[in-house]
């Protein structure tokens, strides 16, 4: 399966290399590729700098779409080009997996309207002003609804990466990878323990 990484300015270290890591252990399953709307270098504040491919050299029918959070998202959700780019690749992909406040890119593309999702915590409030109809999770460490997969903050993408590996290939495949990189992997997909009460 291939998993399409998109990438833009100020992007989340941990949000992209949490999943990448874990996606990696399983290489004969996924390949992963970087991607963000004009291709080229797209550095975040970490100074991590990695070179992408254009979207529009996407595979038509893409099967895992991991949209990331940072602090580039509060710019890149009044992205038009990009939020469109982002519609029509998310209804071509078999899954969409997101972490952090990559939740309000997909939250505005109305394609989590309806749906249940959650985010960080931390920006709960300005995620959640950008999808007003998504049935947003306060509680959760990651939500799963059809095809969608949200996470709450940066490391909680590893533990739903883990999660979406399970529901795949079985939880001792998810536990084994999580054994190999020495994670503890919060498995109760309800309860986030950092949530802000």
């Amino acid at each position: 399966m291939q998993v399409a990484i998109l990438l833009f300015t100020d992007f989340e270290t941990l949000d992209v290399f949490g999943p990448v890591e874990i996606f990696g252990r399983s290489n004969t399953l996924y390949s992963i590729r970087f991607f963000s709307l004009n291709g080229g270098q797209i550095k975040n504040k970490h100074g991590v700098t990695i070179v992408t491919e254009k979207l529009e050299t996407l595979p038509e029918r893409l099967e895992v779409l991991l949209i990331p959070g940072g602090m580039g998202t509060r710019k890149e959700v009044d992205n038009e080009m990009l939020v469109n780019k982002i519609v029509e690749i998310s209804r071509c992909s078999k899954y969409v997996l997101t972490v952090c406040t990559g939740s309000a890119l997909l939250a505005r593309t109305g394609l989590l309207d309806h749906k249940k999702a959650t985010t960080n915590k931390m920006a709960f409030c300005w995620v959640v002003k950008n999808g007003k109809d998504v049935i947003w999770n306060r509680r959760a460490r990651w939500v799963v609804d059809g095809k969608f997969y949200t996470s709450s903050g940066v490391s909680a993408g590893m533990d739903m990466t883990l999660g979406f590996l399970s529901d795949r290939h079985g939880i001792e495949f998810a536990r084994k990878i999580a054994k190999e990189i020495e994670y503890t992997w919060a498995l109760n997909k309800e309860d986030d323990p950092f949530i802000a009460e």
